[in-house]
């Protein structure tokens, strides 16, 4: 009696344990939980936390269009740039795209988009470049003062030469490097003195932007070296261009030479310039 009623008491028991199980799928498999007061106070306070997350995470910031995103961006300081891109990956995308280029130029510069395209090798490229060819005209050569497509060009020959040096295949030739400066100026409608005088600007900006490393050491020894030649007019390399790599030589690179490359640089320097400083002088 005692084993036939224990018996129907834990039947009874296990079918009304059973009736008071929830059903959960998970991994393919069917889990049973035991429904009690506790359980379900803290299942609802969990889902409460994460809506209400969810509904703090879609609020605001993400809640916001692109094409708002970007009027905002385009407001901040320049320098801010950097920084805003790295909030998230929908900000990053967004200044990877062309959009945000674009309407950077048109509040920046809203002449811009009424220039016409120039002839010569040297193009504008895209939206992004655009802005930064004409943030270093502003910036770096103070060019407010002449008309847009010139301060756009001297960017654009800017960012032109600066990859062509920092390229760890060496050209084929730095005095046909500076002849494709000259001629793209000349191509614009430039008069032969400012083109002259625009090339040997872009060249110094670039010089002294170089950092101060081996492959920059073994550039400027290269154009010292090959930049002997005679060039005609406007295609020769200006004074104060020819003044400034042996400058950086001589003062930046000092401990890169050695004595028989010291003696060769201060060979050239005394051939192309009547005085030579002091600082100059003493391995």
């Amino acid at each position: 009696m005692e084993t036939a009623s224990g018996s129907m008491i834990n039947d009874n028991c296990s079918s009304v344990s059973t009736r008071n199980k929830v059903p959960t799928v998970c991994c393919d498999e069917t889990v049973f939980h035991i429904k009690t007061p506790e359980t379900s106070s803290l299942r609802n306070s969990v889902l409460l936390e994460e809506s209400m997350s969810t509904e703090v995470e879609e609020s605001g910031f993400d809640r916001l269009p692109d094409h708002l995103l970007i009027e905002v961006f385009v407001r901040l300081p320049t320098s801010d740039w950097a920084s805003a891109s790295c909030i998230q990956k929908r900000c990053a995308d967004l200044f990877r795209g062309e959009s945000l280029w674009q309407v950077a130029l048109s509040k920046r510069w809203p002449s811009v988009d009424r220039k016409k395209r120039w002839p010569g090798p040297i193009g504008r490229g895209s939206s992004k470049r655009r802005y930064t060819a004409l943030y270093i005209s502003n910036n770096i050569f103070s060019f407010s003062g002449l008309d847009g497509d010139t301060d756009e060009l001297a960017g654009h020959v800017y960012l032109f030469l600066k990859e062509q040096l920092e390229l760890s295949v060496t050209p084929l030739s730095y005095g046909l490097l500076h002849g494709t400066i000259i001629d793209q100026f000349l191509a614009c409608g430039k008069a032969r003195d400012t083109a002259h005088e625009l090339a040997s600007k872009v060249w110094l900006a670039v010089i002294n932007s170089l950092e101060e490393n081996e492959h920059t050491f073994h550039l400027l020894m290269r154009i010292t070296k090959e930049w002997e030649v005679f060039l005609p007019y406007p295609y020769y390399e200006s004074h104060a261009v020819q003044w400034r790599l042996f400058e950086r030589l001589f003062t930046d690179f000092r401990d890169c030479l050695t004595q028989m490359d010291y003696y060769d640089v201060l060979s050239c320097a005394k051939y192309k310039f009547e005085l030579i400083p002091p600082t100059w002088l003493g391995y």
